[in-house]
């Protein structure tokens, strides 16, 4: 069984589970699944609270897709809710990726 496979039994159980739906976003993109991983992220980003690492690593695959707009956009509201959240070191991490974003 295959990690993703692992991981995919075990939201079968805890389907809210945003770790283990972030891990299976995370695999999907190793894979080069990225329609199913880019929804799973946009999924975390709309959950009740966000889940910040979600829009930072959402940000990075767009990226490298080249989807620089996108990306874009997804640091800058990344960025507003880590501060909402009081997390400051991501919301200084996607700050650093936006501004390196050509």
């Amino acid at each position: 069984m295959s990690r993703r496979e692992k991981i995919e039994a075990m939201l079968a159980d805890q389907p809210q589970d945003v770790t283990l739906r972030y891990m299976l976003a995370m695999e999907l993109q190793k894979e080069g699944d990225s329609q199913r991983c880019l929804h799973l992220f946009d999924e975390l980003m709309q959950n009740q609270p966000p889940y910040v690492p979600a829009f930072m690593m959402a940000g990075q695959h767009l990226t490298s897709l080249g989807r620089r707009d996108d990306a874009r956009t997804v640091f800058q509201r990344g960025i507003v809710v880590a501060r909402e959240l009081n997390d400051e070191h991501a919301a200084a991490e996607m700050s650093q990726f936006l501004q390196e974003l050509p």
